[in-house]
């Protein structure tokens, strides 16, 4: 679900980092007093991520309740942005980009591979 992110109209990335003990009220008091974001929002994927980059959290308001996601690889991290204490909006593009272990604010390019298409690193 997390990787497919269904039936989610926008995804807000929470960059820096989250105490991940918080739960479901301490995440949205988090975004509605430190970033002036409405938690409500229906349909909006609200992603943290903690010290260790090995597992995120994410909040969804879905109109009668808050749903509460947790995913934790069991091998490598996530490329989380961590100099900035800022939200930032994500692309489909950039959100696929961070379920593949990518930095999605800040991608680098490395080379152009034979059939012309980027390779990102």
């Amino acid at each position: 679900m997390l990787a497919e992110a269904a039936g989610i109209d926008k995804v807000i990335l929470i960059c820096g980092y989250t105490d991940l003990r918080c739960g479901i009220d301490g995440l949205a008091q988090q975004i509605g007093t430190k970033y002036n974001i409405n938690p409500f929002q229906k349909n909006v994927l609200f992603l943290f991520c903690g010290r260790r980059n090995d597992r995120i959290k994410g909040l969804v308001w879905e109109g009668t309740g808050f749903l509460l996601l947790y995913k934790r690889l069991e091998a490598g991290r996530f490329s989380w942005p961590r100099d900035s204490e800022e939200a930032a909006q994500l692309s489909s593009e950039q959100y696929r980009l961070l379920m593949e272990g990518i930095n999605p604010l800040q991608p680098l390019i490395s080379e152009i591979n034979a059939t012309n298409s980027l390779c990102i690193i």
